[in-house]
């Protein structure tokens, strides 16, 4: 039977955008590892398949309104790996402003540390903030999209430059390694050249799992080919039916099959014992939004110049052209002209999930709603991103995770040691690998 796949979005002190104002969080554990091995835990034990560190590679937004300024995700990762066993361990990291050995190799490491349960987010940086940060003009989009391809095919060359046997170990012969089995790549595109081998052995996994979020058309046409987890935004049970379709339907061009791709939407649930409660909860955290910060991220978004002038009106006109994050923002613009939104209400809505969609109600409602969209084509499960950090984590586990057991929706334990096991993703075999 078709089972829900969960992932727990890690962030700071919780995904609304005031969580460090509300009195359940501690925005000073921010940069506390402590903080996210509690997380891992909580998200084991309700046998969440993964765990999920976004990053970006600029201080962005407003840091005077806003808990900013995180841990980098490989390295709280291999912290995460050390106290538990079963869950997934995915990072974000950019193939804009990175080298392919260097990210070969870091995820290898923590695909090994962990036992096979490693991860990539794959993301072009978007970001004018981020190309300061390395002195150089941010690439159009395009080009970011054709670097992060070539990116990953030298990635997972380097990943099975070693064959699974190349390691014999053989103390009587005095042979560590079967050379025969470990090979030069020799890459030479448009953007890399690349001699390898790795100078670290096979992931547990083959190749860690590979995780893309974009949805653009470049994004979609990418993770068609490469990606075998996609997490997406869609606010509609519609748009994410016709997301979800469109997806699966460009998976044969590339030789692939419905099954080989899951698609995991984001829900941010405010949880309560009764709706009321819930309803409750979402209004404290809205009442400690400041405006400030809500529109210099929605400026950033939409190419507007957004003032306390604008909140009580209608979103102005917005460019038609972009070289940034061009399917939330196109999701932002069509959230508001639907419901025919004023800036300061759009600001509400975007303050729980950042173009996500946010649900508030009791554990069976929020089982209900992730039935709803599993059941009619839009997922094959959630990236949950609780709006508190850790309360609306152990809200989820606790409360959320036994209506969907009861439903026949998720797992009671976990079916395998690595990632790509309780995925239900199969272990890809080397390349450079003799054919049976």
């Amino acid at each position: 039977m078709r089972t829900l796949h969960l992932n727990a979005f890690l962030m700071g002190v919780g995904h609304h955008e005031a969580a460090w104002r509300h009195p359940r969080s501690q925005p000073a554990r921010i940069a506390d590892v402590r903080h996210y091995q509690e997380l891992a835990r909580i998200a084991e034990r309700g046998r969440l398949d993964s765990v999920f560190l976004a990053d970006g590679l600029a201080l962005a937004g407003k840091v005077r309104h806003n808990a900013l300024g995180g841990l980098e995700p490989l390295t709280l990762l291999v912290a995460l790996a050390a106290v538990t066993e079963h869950i997934g361990l995915i990072a974000t990291v950019s193939t804009t402003y990175n080298e392919p050995f260097h990210v070969a190799r870091k995820f290898a490491s923590l695909d090994h540390i962990s036992g096979g349960r490693a991860g990539w987010n794959i993301v072009t940086s978007a970001g004018e903030a981020e190309a300061a940060n390395f002195g150089v003009e941010r690439p159009p989009h395009a080009t970011r999209y054709a670097r992060a391809t070539e990116f990953l095919e030298v990635v997972t060359k380097l990943w099975d430059s070693w064959e699974d046997d190349a390691i014999r170990a053989d103390r009587a012969a005095g042979e560590y390694a079967d050379l025969r089995r470990i090979h030069e790549i020799d890459h030479a595109g448009e953007h890399f050249t690349v001699k390898g081998p790795l100078n670290t052995s096979r992931p547990p996994q083959g190749h860690p799992l590979l995780v893309q979020a974009g949805s653009s058309e470049d994004g979609k046409e990418f993770a068609a080919r490469h990606a075998e987890a996609v997490f997406t935004a869609q606010q509609t049970l519609q748009e994410a039916r016709e997301f979800y379709a469109d997806l699966k339907r460009r998976l044969p061009a590339h030789g692939r099959r419905p099954e080989d791709v899951l698609v995991l939407p984001g829900i941010s649930p405010i949880i309560g014992s009764t709706e009321r409660e819930a309803r409750a909860l979402e209004r404290e955290l809205d009442e400690l939004v400041i405006p400030a910060y809500g529109l210099a991220q929605l400026s950033h978004l939409t190419g507007l110049d957004l003032t306390e002038q604008h909140l009580d009106g209608p979103l102005p006109d917005v460019p038609a052209e972009t070289e940034g994050a061009q399917s939330r923002r196109k999701l932002v613009v069509d959230l508001a002209r639907r419901e025919r939104l004023t800036v300061r209400q759009l600001l509400s809505r975007l303050a729980g999930g950042r173009g996500h969609r946010v649900v508030a109600g009791t554990p069976e409602q929020i089982a209900d709603q992730l039935q709803e969209w599993f059941t009619e084509g839009a997922a094959d499960g959630f990236n949950i991103m609780p709006p508190l950090l850790p309360s609306g984590l152990e809200a989820f586990v606790d409360l959320v995770v036994p209506e969907l057991r009861a439903r026949g929706l998720f797992r009671h334990e976990y079916e395998g040691r690595t990632l790509r096991a309780n995925y239900g993703l199969p272990r890809p075999p080397s390349r450079y690998a003799p054919v049976a």
